[in-house]
């Protein structure tokens, strides 16, 4: 368990969040800022490779996958370094985890260290980031702007879904490989909190497509960076699912897709993992709690047996549970991949909880 001590800070920065954002927007306000105590051991866990520099986390909705991109953010900058967290489906998620208001379009601390490690947040939204790609490439800031008082950005990036997903993996290939002045990265881990399992190669893949449409030119180069970064071994694309029957047969279908679509997979990581309780021998041939020995347990240990049928009843539920986890933890065998557990936590999940699962990404010191 992690201690946590939580304050508020105030300040006016002169600088904008993120040094490459054309807006040059500075922020004044309040924000919650959490400091963390790093786990003892910091060495990552199998499946999270140390020297990936983008961790795509994916899964079926409901799975819980934005908060294990936290936890796993919070665990890499628990190592001691600078990351930062993105979120692209417009839900103000990272704002809910960590507490804070809604974050407008920039890169806000989120939580410090006390190995010196950084946690930064992105909302990254599609409006804003074709903005930074018409000034970027094209010099049309001014342009750009107002055509989004007039509706259009909007009217282009609904009319073409493909267009929203090539500008929000462009931002996050910039976030990934943007450089200070000093020469040195801006970020050392970006961690990205992904669309759904259903279309994750699409999302990833989308810029493939306008590549194959532009041959020359900045549009054409920039494709090519984004494609190399996604398909290189600087990227892991971590499948988040529960033990139950759908999301295990999405996440099986997803690694398989991804896997032929030459992605690099990391870890799947299995969410609100409920612990084996109730031994085989607790039950009878049907597969139900005998009451008769449940009885005789509980007068052993000077338990009141008033309740004993209600409770045999309980252990039953939860006992075919049980099975049905087991059931779909052997049908994860089919993904060569290094699974991890996250205990169950009823959400939502609060910001000490998120600290607890975010140990769970380390090795533990021997």
């Amino acid at each position: 368990m992690t201690a946590t001590l939580s304050f508020t800070v105030i300040w006016v920065s002169p600088e904008p969040f993120g040094p490459a954002l054309a807006h040059g927007v500075s922020y004044c306000g309040q924000m919650s800022v959490t400091s963390i105590a790093a786990p003892a051991g910091t060495e990552l866990v199998d499946g999270i490779p140390a020297a990936a520099r983008l961790h795509i986390v994916t899964g079926k909705g409901g799975t819980g996958k934005t908060t294990v991109a936290a936890a796993l953010a919070l665990a890499l900058a628990a190592g001691g370094r600078k990351v930062l967290l993105i979120e692209v489906e417009g839900r103000q998620a990272i704002a809910q985890l960590f507490d804070v208001p809604a974050l407008p379009y920039g890169e806000h601390r989120l939580a410090t260290t006390a190995r010196g490690g950084q946690l930064w947040g992105l909302a990254i939204d599609a409006e804003e980031a074709m903005i930074e790609y018409l000034e970027m490439f094209y010099n049309l800031k001014r342009s750009a702007r107002g055509l989004k008082k007039m509706g259009a950005v909007d009217f282009v990036t609904t009319l073409a879904p493909g267009l929203r997903d090539v500008l929000l993996t462009g931002k996050v290939k910039e976030a990934v490989t943007r450089t200070n002045p000093d020469g040195h990265l801006a970020y050392d881990v970006v961690v990205l909190d992904a669309p759904p399992t259903g279309r994750i190669r699409r999302f990833l893949d989308a810029t493939r497509e306008v590549a194959n449409l532009t041959k020359f030119g900045p549009i054409s180069r920039q494709s090519a960076g984004v494609i190399a970064l996604l398909h290189g071994p600087q990227t892991a694309v971590h499948l988040v699912t529960l033990l139950e029957e759908m999301p295990v047969q999405e996440t099986i279908d997803a690694a398989e897709e991804l896997g032929e679509a030459g992605f690099q997979l990391g870890a799947v990581i299995v969410n609100r993992a409920r612990p084996a309780l109730i031994s085989g021998d607790l039950l009878d041939a049907g597969g139900t709690v005998d009451v008769k020995l449940l009885t005789a347990g509980l007068r052993k240990a000077n338990v009141a047996v008033a309740h004993a049928d209600a409770l045999a009843h309980e252990m039953t539920e939860y006992a075919e549970r049980q099975e049905i986890q087991a059931e779909n933890a052997a049908r994860l065998a089919a993904v060569a991949t290094p699974r991890l557990e996250l205990p169950d936590l009823n959400p939502p999940v609060e910001l000490g909880e998120l600290h607890e699962l975010a140990a769970y990404f380390t090795v533990a010191p021997s």
